[in-house]
């Protein structure tokens, strides 16, 4: 079978993301083979394609970590799924292209209701979104939570999740253009990053304190939220977009002067103050099938609302459907449509 695909030879800019025309083999054993209908972007598609991820690989590869689509093949022992159903999934790198063969056990069908553009706007967000929340985070009913990029697919999803469990929820965004959006999804309070934070944060909280940080900004306003929070208080990290530029590629200097800024926390600052500090980024969790599973059923048990959509692209436009993304201007998810 044939395919299109957006092939890397070597990261470090996305001129080097070229769309080429290439076989596909049949599914193996456990797999099914998908007509790829919508792909979700993400942060780590950026670095990823920058040669800034370590968990990617550095040349001859096709990025992408989110799709839909409809099943048009199946392997010996995939019965898990019928040719013709309209399935969503991830796959760790490989979702930029027009059909792709993955093992069963990371698909799952659309729901009825949704598009599949919706479809492909799911699984990531939601996962980062709940297991920062809960079994990180171990949120707990009528907690404050403070929630960084707020406007994002994540943190839409965030605001949902927490919201299930009756907190107070702070957005924060870098744009005041998205404000009206935060208000729809009914965060309790919006912050714009763009004047002094820590005075801005410690009129809103009024002498309270935070439960909760889920960050994915990282710098300055990393260190600010850290300092806000309680005793017990715990901070989820799961991004660095400060480290994310517009253009072709990375800037480097911009890079280096915000390594060097990042904050640094000591164990035995952490052990006085009573104060957690956790990382995760999804990706590693890839191999952990079962895990990662049960999660999304304990996610669909929430019934959440369906992804907000912010921006789609024709698949001929996907590089400027990730240089809209990474301009930080988008809010909800991009999605780049296949015909």
């Amino acid at each position: 079978m044939e395919r299109r695909s957006y092939r890397i030879t070597r990261a470090g800019s996305l001129d080097n993301l070229r769309l080429v025309t290439e076989e596909i083999g049949p599914p193996a054993e456990n797999e099914v083979t998908i007509s790829i209908k919508a792909i979700g972007l993400n942060f780590a598609d950026v670095f990823t394609i920058f040669g800034l991820y370590k968990a990617a690989p550095k040349e001859d590869f096709i990025p992408g970590l989110e799709f839909s689509g409809i099943v048009v093949d199946r392997g010996t022992s995939a019965a898990g799924f019928s040719v013709g159903e309209r399935v969503m999934g991830s796959v760790r790198f490989g979702s930029y292209t027009t059909h792709l063969n993955i093992d069963q056990r990371y698909v799952t069908r659309v729901p009825e209701d949704w598009t599949l553009e919706e479809g492909a706007s799911f699984i990531v967000q939601a996962l980062t979104a709940y297991y920062a929340l809960i079994p990180l985070g171990n949120l707990s009913k009528d907690q404050w939570v403070l929630i960084h990029s707020a406007a994002g697919g994540v943190g839409i999803y965030a605001n949902r999740i927490a919201k299930k469990y009756s907190a107070y929820t702070i957005g924060t965004i870098g744009n005041p253009g998205k404000t009206a959006l935060l208000k729809s999804e009914g965060y309790d309070e919006i912050i714009v990053r763009n004047g002094n934070f820590r005075k801005e944060l410690a009129r809103r909280l009024d002498g309270k304190e935070l439960d909760l940080v889920l960050d994915a900004v990282g710098g300055k306003v990393q260190k600010v939220s850290f300092d806000f929070l309680k005793t017990t208080g715990r901070m989820v990290a799961y991004g660095l977009s400060e480290f994310a530029s517009p253009g072709s590629r990375p800037n480097y200097l911009k890079m280096a002067i915000n390594f060097i800024r990042m904050p640094r926390y000591q164990t035995l600052t952490l052990i006085e103050l009573n104060k957690s500090i956790l990382g995760f980024n999804l990706i590693w969790l890839y191999d952990r099938v079962d895990m990662l599973k049960s999660l999304l059923d304990e996610i669909q048990a929430l019934h959440l609302a369906k992804p907000y959509i912010g921006n789609i692209f024709p698949f001929e436009k996907l590089k400027d459907a990730v240089r809209t993304f990474q301009s930080g201007k988008t809010t909800g998810k991009v999605v780049v449509t296949v015909a």
